[in-house]
């Protein structure tokens, strides 16, 4: 039923910028919370970046000043403008979405991935 698709993603050198777009088969507005994770072999999925619906927002230390997430209503896109890249960045992104029913369990929803690469 819910869908979410990931774009943006490739090979960039070190110092250089992506965005990455996150569009959903529902409204984007309708989700409790939104962001973006990744992953890379070896390693547990990591929070890079989340968005609530009433417009906080929060970021792992290490992207801090570097990474923004942002939503445009209009396009129904959730973004996450990534600047600075250091070859650390690289890894499997993850869109990802959240509704918190009055009643019952969280559902999370994740994206395909994306796969981003930094070279040196």
């Amino acid at each position: 039923q819910v869908q979410l698709v990931e774009s943006g993603g490739g090979l960039v050198q070190a110092g250089g910028s992506l965005r990455l777009s996150c569009t959903a088969s529902g409204r984007i507005a309708s989700f409790n919370a939104m962001g973006w994770y990744r992953q890379v072999p070896g390693k547990q999925r990591e929070l890079v970046a989340v968005r609530t619906s009433g417009g906080s927002t929060n970021y792992v230390d290490s992207v801090k000043g570097r990474f923004t997430v942002s939503r445009d209503d209009a396009k129904n896109a959730l973004y996450l403008q990534m600047n600075s890249l250091k070859p650390e960045d690289t890894a499997v992104y993850y869109c990802y979405a959240k509704r918190e029913p009055l009643r019952g369990v969280d559902i999370d929803y994740w994206g395909q991935g994306t796969q981003v690469t930094v070279s040196s």
